[in-house]
C-alpha cells in the first residue's frame, strides 16, 4: 500500500521534520494549485508539466527538480551544498535558503523539462 504524503510527514524523524515541513510549505505558499501526490514513492509537487519533489534520505533532505538548469544559479551561488543533476541534498547542518529555493522551484515548475 502507498503511503500518502501526509503519512510520510508525519513518519519523519523528528530531527527532519521542520526542516521537511518549511520545504513544504515554502512550495505550497508559492503554487497553492500544486497536484501534491506520492510518486516514485516521495512527496511530489505538480503543475502542467513542472514538478519538483521532496525525499528524506539516510542523511539528508533532497529536492529533486526535473533538470540541471533548474538548480545551476543554486549551484553556483551554495557551492558547499552537495547537489547532484537535477536535486539538493541538504544535510542537517545545511542553512534552508528559502529566498533562493524559491527560485529553483518556480523554474522548475515554469520551466519544465529544462526549456
Amino acid at each position: 500500500m502507498m503511503k500518502t504524503v501526509d503519512r510520510y510527514i508525519a513518519d519523519l524523524p523528528e530531527e527532519r521534520k521542520q526542516r521537511f515541513m518549511l520545504l513544504h510549505q515554502m512550495i505550497m505558499s508559492e503554487y497553492p494549485d500544486l497536484i501534491v501526490d506520492m510518486h516514485y514513492k516521495m512527496p511530489t509537487y505538480r503543475l502542467g508539466e513542472g514538478w519538483v519533489a521532496l525525499a528524506n534520505q539516510k542523511n539528508y533532505i533532497s529536492l529533486y527538480t526535473c533538470s540541471a538548469t533548474h538548480i545551476d544559479a543554486f549551484k553556483t551561488k551554495y557551492p558547499q551544498i552537495k547537489t547532484g543533476k537535477g536535486c539538493i541534498n541538504f544535510k542537517d547542518k545545511d542553512p534552508l535558503p528559502l529566498d533562493d529555493l524559491v527560485s529553483v522551484v518556480h523554474h522548475a515548475i515554469s520551466e519544465a523539462k529544462g526549456h
